[in-house]
């Protein structure tokens, strides 16, 4: 080894590899089984521990440049209260969550839990040394969404920049990762979408396809161009990571959806100063500090109407709620931006 380079990082066994992913389908199934049989607790929580990012993408608006991690012991006392709520799912996400100097310990405390732990990350900092710490930790999951092939004005999140860290995941990684690639947005070139697509799959992930929102979350249709592109990427079921996506069929096609949002309920949003929101885009709804979440909030949140859900593209939310599309209509309705008793912070 010549003097000053890093160590060599072994590979996973595997017959490891292959032990984790049947042990983590198992618990995968016992989540889904767990949420048909009761309504009384969140399935998925994501959670901020960190809002800066080393990236400024212009269609994004969850993210800054400035804020401090949040400190560990409140983020590890943020899980205790999503494990006592009943969540089955947390993922970590941003920002940048591969900032957060304490990020193993975060995931460790999820997995202490038996909860399931998942990421997203533009993944930049994916060194192998740094996706070995992610396996000791526990991770299940990892997302990355790649924009586009070249890098330019919109999004730095390209191919060109993060293939030789998806080279990394393919050759360390004991966890599930899912590389999502998008259209919409701003972004130039709907063909490189099938490029990532295409180079997702042969490096063994799975792969998917979304369309970015606008900066409200809302309904942005595709044009022809996109639709073309979105048309044969759904067509790779067999690699296709989320089976509950029929909702974005609407979007592509410039229609509202009709479904139960379970937002505050069945899905969670927790943001780096620990309140609770519907989502990523309705940040102040119901903005209640975690610590004084209750399983009667998740109650109340579960029959109650979001008007802003036809038009919505938040995809986590859409998946998760699609579990309860057959039962408990919802008797109240909230409008985000509107209700009286609800106190807006975004800022």
């Amino acid at each position: 080894m010549n003097r000053g380079s890093m160590p060599e990082v072994a590979k996973p066994n595997p017959a490891v590899r292959r032990a984790k992913a049947a042990s983590r389908k198992l618990r995968e199934l016992a989540v889904v089984g767990h949420a048909l049989a009761s309504t009384g607790h969140p399935v998925m929580a994501q959670i901020v521990p960190m809002r800066r990012c080393n990236l400024s993408c212009a269609y994004c608006n969850e993210y800054d440049d400035v804020s401090k991690p949040v400190p560990l012991e409140e983020m590890l006392r943020r899980i205790d209260h999503l494990a006592r709520l009943g969540t089955s799912i947390i993922t970590i996400s941003g920002g940048e969550p591969t900032l957060h100097p304490e990020l193993d310990q975060i995931i460790a405390r999820i997995r202490h839990h038996g909860r399931i732990a998942g990421m997203i990350t533009n993944g930049y900092y994916l060194v192998p040394e740094r996706i070995v710490r992610l396996n000791k930790a526990g991770l299940d999951h990892l997302q990355i969404s790649i924009d586009n092939v070249q890098p330019d004005e919109v999004s730095k999140k390209s191919l060109k920049v993060l293939d030789k860290k998806l080279q990394n995941l393919s050759e360390y990684a004991e966890f599930h990762v899912n590389i999502n690639s998008v259209v919409g947005g701003g972004i130039k070139d709907p063909q490189d979408a099938l490029t990532i697509g295409r180079r997702a799959v042969e490096l063994g992930f799975t792969s998917t396809i979304g369309i970015i929102h606008d900066g409200d979350g809302q309904l942005k249709p595709l044009g022809d161009a996109e639709r073309t592109v979105w048309t044969e990427m759904r067509s790779w079921k067999k690699k296709n990571y989320s089976r509950f996506n029929q909702f974005q069929e609407a979007i592509a096609n410039g229609q509202p959806n009709d479904w139960r949002c379970r937002a505050g309920s069945r899905y969670l949003y927790v943001c780096e100063d620990g309140l609770v929101h519907y989502c990523s885009q309705q940040r102040g709804f119901p903005g209640v500090p975690l610590a004084e979440y209750t399983r009667a909030d998740v109650r109340r949140e579960f029959l109650t109407e979001k008007t802003c859900a036809p038009n919505c593209t938040i995809s986590c939310v859409h998946q998760i709620s699609y579990i309860d599309h057959w039962r408990a209509p919802q008797t109240s309705s909230t409008s985000p931006g509107q209700g009286p008793e609800l106190v807006n912070i975004r800022t």
